[in-house]
């Protein structure tokens, strides 16, 4: 491979905008991607999968290049020059490569490497924390199957075609996909491109959703007519499906504290040409309380860790901390305790994580259970889905129903 200095350059902004600015990696990427509109498919798709490397084994490259943040423009430099040696290819004859010590760089890999922390590139407290909660064994495989890139999985939206009709029109936009066994209307990409601007997307045919993300709506078993709730909607990835799943019969509640994802969400109904949905901002509890009693399904795709989703967001576990784990963790028992009133007695509840982590998924509905209003509810069905034996994203998923 042949490095171009404005590509190079390219990365080494997205680098000091995630490691120094604290930005997210996604956001960063898609700004600089911006610059230059000369740039193609290749120098594009070269930016932004060597920034998502970087930021990944970030641990591992700063610990060999010997770099401390807040990270100076040379120590960037450093960081890209340990990718680079490490991938096989050879430094061009600039002045930012001057004196790398390859032989060095290859050694201090191979000491490393013995070790998970920098091996997997992982926080100390984030490995402690999932070694006691999984196991060493189960936590270094799941590490393992974190740190490898994500798949690009679409979701076909059954509301505007068929799963069979999309892969032909894909196909003519010089995109090949496969089907994926087990989830009737996933898609995965062979070869990635931008789907953004596909006319496909445009004309609302399918959205882009992890395999594992998929299985969440169908889990509610939902029946014609039923009023539904997703009380953390977010920018309504799921809500989407659940409308797809109705056919745009019954109601659909999205409800959010953020008016922002809601608006987001309303344009991707749009899209999507699904009619069904009514978003609602939770500004205090009278929206919440005005629905007690009158949930078929109800939907809680809880606030998490995400540490199910670390190969798509790489940059999550340098932004994670105990403390937010720790409030998360509260948040999520208040959130259950909070909208399961919701429910009529003859409806179901489904509490979701992109989580691997049982101190936010079974854990948390044990303690659930244990609460006056959790005594109420009995387990009909739970799903763990881990990364390293499905090759998608982690999840859980668990619904409820009125004993």
């Amino acid at each position: 491979m042949r490095l171009h200095k404005n590509l190079v350059l390219a990365v080494i902004k997205v680098l000091d905008g995630t490691f120094n600015q604290q930005l997210y990696a996604d956001k960063t990427i898609e700004k600089v991607l911006k610059f230059d509109k000369r740039w193609g498919s290749r120098d594009r798709a070269f930016i932004a999968e060597t920034s998502y490397e970087i930021i990944r084994w970030k641990r591992l490259y700063t610990e060999i290049s010997e770099s401390k943040s807040p990270f100076k423009y040379n120590e960037l430099w450093k960081i890209f020059s340990v990718w680079a040696i490490l991938k096989g290819i050879t430094l061009p004859n600039w002045p930012e490569f001057n004196d790398t010590p390859n032989r060095r760089i290859k050694g201090k890999f191979d000491t490393l490497n013995k070790i998970r922390k920098f091996r997997e590139s992982i926080p100390d407290w984030l490995d402690d924390i999932g070694a006691s909660e999984l196991g060493d064994k189960n936590w270094e495989k799941e590490l393992s199957s974190l740190n490898k890139q994500a798949s690009v999985i679409i979701r076909t939206n059954t509301l505007n075609t068929s799963i069979d009709e999309l892969k032909k029109i894909l196909l003519e936009e010089e995109i090949q996909t496969e089907k994926i066994r087990g989830f009737p209307d996933a898609l995965k990409l062979i070869i990635r491109k931008n789907l953004f601007k596909t006319q496909a997307f445009k004309d609302g045919l399918f959205e882009i959703q992890d395999a594992s993300s998929q299985l969440v709506a169908p889990f509610l078993k939902i029946e014609n007519g039923m009023k539904i709730c997703d009380v953390c909607a977010g920018a309504g990835g799921k809500t989407l499906h659940l409308s797809a799943l109705t056919q745009n019969k019954g109601q659909i509640i999205a409800m959010d504290i953020y008016k922002n994802k809601l608006f987001e969400l309303k344009r991707r109904a749009k899209r999507n040409k699904a009619f069904n949905i009514e978003t609602r901002a939770i500004e205090n509890n009278k929206p919440i309380k005005r629905l007690y009693g009158k949930i078929d399904r109800l939907l809680i795709d809880s606030p998490c860790s995400g540490l199910g989703v670390l190969k798509r967001n790489p940059d999550s576990k340098w932004k994670l901390s105990l403390d937010f784990l720790n409030k998360i963790r509260k948040t999520q028992q208040e959130i259950l305790t909070r909208y399961a009133p919701m429910i009529k007695k003859s409806g179901k509840l489904v509490y979701a994580t992109c989580s691997i982590l049982p101190s936010e998924n079974e854990l948390q509905i044990e303690n659930f259970l244990k609460s006056e209003i959790g005594k109420k509810f009995k387990i009909e069905d739970e799903k763990k889905i881990s990364p390293h034996e499905s090759g998608f994203d982690g999840f859980y998923m668990v619904r409820l129903s009125y004993k």
